[in-house]
């Protein structure tokens, strides 16, 4: 006696189940994964909006402290930013300063308040410069000057 036409169907249908079952298992692993990444995209994005900065001194007179010359920096974010020499770059006139040439007071900053960025006099000659200061995501500020 054969198979009948029952148990053949029967077996189809228990294969097309499994097939269905694996591949709704790879579309919801995609999905998932997909998700996870547009949602770390949008953080990156809010960051960014929430984070911005602005240099606010008189390009004409920039005021020495002893040894350093001061730039003020105002917070027109929507969030705190925290000033130091690890999330915060200097550049002048394109030449990234190193680390130990400048420094922030005080190093957290709240939306509308100011904060003073230090750099050593010594890395800033006579004449007009760019400065240019990148800070977290990316977010950065320009302005022109002359000492």
């Amino acid at each position: 006696m054969g198979f009948s036409l029952a148990g053949s169907h029967l077996i189809f249908f228990v294969a097309s189940v499994i097939v269905a079952g694996a591949v709704a298992g790879v579309f919801t692993a995609v999905t998932f994964n997909i998700s996870n990444s547009l949602s770390e995209k949008c953080d990156r994005v809010k960051e960014k909006l929430d984070t911005d900065f602005e240099i606010i001194n008189d390009p004409e007179k920039i005021p020495l402290s002893g040894s350093y010359y001061l730039f003020y920096i105002k917070n027109t974010g929507g969030s705190k930013i925290e000033t130091t020499n690890d999330t915060f770059q200097v550049f002048i006139d394109g030449n990234l300063l190193d680390k130990g040439s400048y420094y922030f007071s005080p190093s957290v900053v709240f939306q509308s308040e100011v904060t003073t960025l230090y750099i050593a006099s010594t890395e800033i000659s006579s004449g007009n410069h760019r400065l240019r200061i990148v800070g977290p995501a990316g977010v950065y500020d320009e302005f022109v000057f002359n000492v």
